[in-house]
This record gives structure tokens, C-alpha cells and sequence, in this order.
């Protein structure tokens, strides 16, 4: 019986005779492929800026570095996030502090956030940038959050490495509205792929500009930006300490044709999701809070179980991985990790994300799972409560 993933990438003929037609032309890599990537992704997004490279990891640090912040200086984040996201802010050289998740969206709570800001600046303690996650591909508040960057004089990083094409007010995540700089994830299991890559959104031209030396080993190749000038056509400039963290023309080439069919990905994600919760609503499991507002891109569903079942989290997890489905977490909180544990971060600091963390289960979604697939996913979750609702 063939395994079940959480998440994979959907692919078509005219991805890889997208990809082909690349190959069989003079340009693999620096060529113009990635630049029509990234007008594309502007327009798809309604961003005026975008910088395309090789990961989701590499777009948020670029990010993080665009900003010119000092050693000194502290950005926020949540917990319940990849490592990357945390990863970036030590990366780009500054402190980090975490701030806990709302219980029914699993996104970053802006009342807690709120609270700890006004502790901050009695201390004199508050973060110049904060790294929102939007989780599973709900947008995390981003309208309160701006609110509060105007008040405390914070800048504002979406992760939304699961939230391409996710919208909050019909206004898509990666507009850069609410925020200074959006960064996207096209590892295949994402909304979209290219293999490997990302990339940054941002209306702001001063960040887009460091964004691109710092993707090309901080090299200038612009006469216009030169230092020194009167020089000839072979004269190139570093200006700045910078990264390879370049994307290729074959990346970009399938993340061009994939992103033509993303209105349709999302369309049969959401149908999915709605199934799910449909066919589920009966037992005793919570789902993400998708507001009034709020359009979610469904990278993730993630169902939890609720407080009277905890016990069972463990095993209900290998039932499913003993059926072939290969649900997964989305995330061991991050201030948990061994590395992290040592810069200080204690268990309970966080109790919310930890409470995520030991009742929560991705299970599978992605454009081609058929409806045959999804029947089986609900009836191996019905299943399993029916044996253990027997036992209480």
C-alpha cells in the first residue's frame, strides 16, 4: 500500500516542459528566467519588490539582514515555528526572544504580544523587528500587529513560507501592506515548488537593493550603484559581505509554471479542508480558527486533539503511521531544542506552544490527493476513536 505524505508537490507536463525548455537553452543559471519569476510573484502578490534565492531559510535572512540591525538589537518570534525562522535572527547577528501562540488560530497571540511589549518598554527592552509566522497558511493578525509597530516603532517580517496566496481582507499575504518584508517557501511541499527556493516581497527599495547583494556574495554589478567610477565593462564591485544564495533559471522556470496553476491548487486545498472538518466535526478534535476575514492556503491541516483524549496523542500518531499515512508535527517549539535550550530557554516558558506541540497532528493535504485518499485518512481517524471512546 502506497504512503500517504502530509503534503507533496503536484506536478504537471508543462512544469517539466517548462524546465526542459531551460535546459535546452544557453541560460541554467543568472539568466532571465528568475528575474520573470520575480515579476511574476510581484504581481501575483501585489508587492512592488522581490528577491528570489535558493531557500526559504536564505530569504529570511536576507530579510533580517536588509534591516541594518546592531548586535544588540533583539527580534521577536513564536515558538512553534521551523528552526529556520529562529535560526535567521541569530544568523543575521541579532538576540532573539519568543512570544507565545493563540490557542485557537496557532498563530503568534497578539494579546500576549501586546502584554509583553508594554513590560519591554518600561525595562527599555523592546524588539526593533518581529518574525510573524502564518501557520499552516492562516495569516497570523497582521492589521493589530501593525498597530502595534507604529506604537513601539518595530519592524514587521511575515514568515509565510505556508501562506502563498492567502489573503486577510482580500488582500494577499506577501503585499507587504502590514509588513516591511514577506518571505515565501517553495520547497515541494509547499503551495507551490521550484525544487528548492524562495524568495522576499517588500515595497521598500532600500531593503530590496541590500536583499540582492546579499544574495550574490555582496557583489554590485549595477555602473549606476558603483563606489568608484569612470571604470570599464569588466569592473564589478563588492560592496558588502554577502551569500551564493542565488536561484536558477531551472528553479525558476518550474516556479513560473507552477505558480499559473496556484488558484487551483488553493481551490482544491480549501475543498479539502472543508471535507475534512465536515466529516471530523464529531469527534473530539479542534481545528485551526480561520476568521470571518481571513482566507487560508490550507499548506497544512492540522487537526489536535482536545485535552480529555491527550493521553492518546502518541497513539494515534503511530496508528496513522502504522496505516501508511505520514502525518507529521508541525513544530516541536523551537525553545525546546537542545541548542536552544542552552541560550537559556527553560520548559513551560511557552506553555501555549508546548500544549500545541503534544496535541497537534498534520494530516495529509495537497491539490491530487483523490477523494478515495481522503476517505481513508477520516475513516483511520474515526477508527481510532471509536477503539479508545470504548476504553474510557
Amino acid at each position: 500500500m502506497n504512503n500517504l505524505r502530509y503534503s507533496t508537490q503536484t506536478i504537471t507536463k508543462t512544469d517539466i516542459k517548462a524546465v526542459k525548455k531551460v535546459l535546452y537553452s544557453d541560460w541554467l543559471t543568472q539568466g532571465p528566467k528568475v528575474l520573470e519569476f520575480e515579476k511574476s510573484l510581484c504581481k501575483f502578490t501585489s508587492s512592488k519588490y522581490c528577491v528570489a534565492v535558493n531557500s526559504g531559510s536564505s530569504a529570511l535572512l536576507i530579510a533580517c539582514k536588509s534591516l541594518n540591525l546592531s548586535k544588540n538589537d533583539y527580534i521577536w518570534t513564536v515558538p512553534n515555528t521551523f528552526v529556520a525562522t529562529a535560526n535567521s535572527i541569530l544568523l543575521s547577528g541579532q538576540k532573539i526572544d519568543f512570544v507565545d501562540i493563540d490557542k485557537n488560530t496557532f498563530n503568534l497571540s497578539i494579546d500576549l504580544l501586546e502584554k509583553k511589549l508594554k513590560k519591554a518598554k518600561k525595562n527599555n527592552f523592546l524588539p526593533k523587528a518581529i518574525i510573524i509566522v502564518h501557520l499552516a497558511g492562516l495569516p497570523a493578525n497582521p492589521l493589530r500587529l501593525k498597530k502595534l509597530s507604529k506604537i513601539y516603532n518595530f519592524y514587521i517580517i511575515e514568515d509565510a513560507s505556508h501562506s502563498l496566496g492567502a489573503k486577510y481582507f482580500n488582500k494577499k499575504v506577501g503585499s507587504c501592506i502590514w509588513s516591511d518584508l514577506c518571505i515565501f517557501s517553495f520547497h515541494p511541499v509547499k503551495i507551490i515548488t521550484s525544487g528548492e527556493g524562495g524568495c522576499v516581497t517588500t515595497n521598500n527599495k532600500k531593503f530590496y537593493e541590500r536583499m540582492l547583494l546579499y544574495r550574490n556574495n555582496g557583489i554590485e554589478k549595477n555602473k549606476r550603484q558603483f563606489i568608484k567610477k569612470n571604470t570599464g565593462p569588466w569592473y564589478y564591485e563588492q560592496q558588502s559581505i554577502g551569500y551564493n544564495f542565488r536561484l536558477n533559471d531551472i528553479q525558476a522556470a518550474l516556479g513560473i509554471s507552477q505558480l499559473k496553476k496556484i488558484n487551483l491548487f488553493l481551490k482544491k486545498r480549501n475543498k479539502i479542508a472543508k471535507f475534512y472538518k465536515d466529516n471530523l466535526k464529531s469527534l473530539p478534535l479542534n481545528f485551526q480558527l480561520v476568521g470571518k476575514n481571513f482566507y487560508s492556503s490550507y499548506h497544512l491541516f492540522i487537526i489536535q486533539i482536545n485535552k480529555n483524549f491527550k493521553k492518546y496523542y502518541k497513539n494515534l500518531f503511530l496508528f496513522l503511521r502504522k496505516n501508511n499515512l505520514l502525518v507529521n508535527l508541525h513544530y516541536l517549539p523551537v525553545h525546546l531544542h537542545p541548542f536552544y535550550r542552552r541560550k537559556g530557554f527553560k520548559k513551560k516558558s511557552f506553555p501555549i506552544s508546548e500544549q500545541y506541540s503534544e496535541t497537534s497532528i498534520s494530516i495529509p493535504i495537497y491539490p491530487n490527493l483523490s477523494l478515495k485518499n481522503q476517505i481513508k485518512v477520516i475513516k483511520l481517524v474515526k477508527l481510532f476513536f471509536k477503539k479508545h471512546e470504548q476504553k474510557k
